[in-house]
C-alpha cells in the first residue's frame, strides 16, 4: 500500500506511451492566440513568443492528465 501510483507500462524504450500530440495542439493554439492578440495590440514581437509559451504549458498540462 505504500506505493499506490499507477504507472504506464514500461517496455524499455524510454517513452510513456503517448505520442505528444497534446503538446503540438497546445503550441498551435498558443501561436494562433498570440498572433491574434499581437495583431490587435500591434505587438507581434511580444505576443507570438508569449502564445508559444502559454500554448506549450497548456499542451503539457493536457498531456499529463
Amino acid at each position: 500500500m505504500a506505493n499506490d501510483t499507477v504507472e504506464a507500462s514500461d517496455d524499455g524504450d524510454g517513452t510513456d506511451g503517448t505520442d505528444g500530440a497534446e503538446l503540438g495542439v497546445g503550441i498551435a493554439l498558443g501561436i494562433a492566440l498570440g498572433s491574434a492578440i499581437g495583431v490587435a495590440t500591434d505587438d507581434l514581437g511580444l505576443w507570438i513568443p508569449m502564445g508559444v509559451a502559454i500554448g506549450a504549458a497548456l499542451g503539457a498540462a493536457m498531456g499529463n492528465r
